[in-house]
């Protein structure tokens, strides 16, 4: 059974069988760009999908087939306030911020807060027409939702000025090389392929996957001896749950576990 919600351009579906949610950018005629009032719903959607224990895994994706996002509406930003525009990167944020993992499934134009809201997503899953830019050079402005932080982090410093400050569009495949994307796949492959990653890893203990991503997450934060700390601690505190008695027992009786999140 999937049920479905609308937002300003942005539909949401869930999967109750198979416990994925797919967030959905529903503006194809327009390449799928984001107002700013789907913006200020953004945490909203993952507050809900975050506390309904049926979804296990979370899908990004544009409808049709031009564009994941190609950005915000540019007209929108001089009629926002400059305060409101310094908090714009919380909101996009909230995929990093889920307990669940996150899988953008991108394809043609990923530009602006559409890439942005992308690299704060755990898996980034791209077609070979997947093009990825932050364009905000052109406009006398530079990227404001978290684009220079994280591209920088994932693909240092030399990389993310060739990127950002010459406004470069990077194909798919150098993305990939670079590290900006988990995988690339033929564009007729991509909706099968995501399903597959997202129903792989509905197979896993919840809770140990949000623990996993919050240990992971922490690494890009903190020094290499704090980040020790925290996994030795996490890995201690799965030690008496549910989840990882269950993973032991079905390992030895050799049958596939059955987790419960506790």
């Amino acid at each position: 059974m999937t049920t479905s919600t609308q937002y300003d351009h942005i539909r949401v579906e869930k999967n109750n069988e198979d416990k994925i949610a797919t967030i959905v950018f529903d503006r194809p005629e327009k390449m799928n760009y984001i107002s700013m009032v789907a913006r200020s719903q953004f945490s909203e959607i993952f507050d809900d999908l975050n506390a309904d224990d049926n979804v296990r895994v979370i899908i990004i994706k544009g409808e049709g087939n031009q564009a994941f996002s190609a950005g915000g509406s540019i007209p929108q930003f001089m009629e926002t306030h400059a305060e409101e525009l310094s908090h714009l990167a919380e909101n996009v944020a909230a995929p990093e911020r889920s307990p669940k993992p996150v899988i953008a499934q991108l394809q043609g134009y990923t530009f602006g807060v559409g890439f942005e809201i992308a690299m704060a997503c755990d898996f980034r899953i791209a077609a070979e027409d997947t093009l990825l830019g932050l364009p905000e050079m052109n406009l006398g402005m530079i990227p404001g939702s978290g684009g220079t932080q994280r591209v920088a982090r994932a693909v240092g410093l030399t990389r993310a000025k060739d990127m950002i400050m010459r406004a470069r569009r990077i194909p798919a495949e150098e993305a990939y090389q670079w590290g900006l994307l988990t995988q690339v796949v033929e564009k007729e492959r991509l909706e099968e392929e995501v399903t597959n990653v997202a129903k792989d890893l509905t197979r896993f203990s919840p809770l140990a996957q949000r623990v996993c991503k919050e240990v992971l997450n922490a690494a890009e934060e903190g020094s290499l001896s704090t980040g020790l700390q925290v996994e030795g601690r996490a890995y201690g505190m799965l030690r008496g749950t549910d989840d990882f008695k269950e993973g032991v027992e079905a390992f030895v009786e050799k049958r596939k576990p059955h987790f419960t999140g506790k």
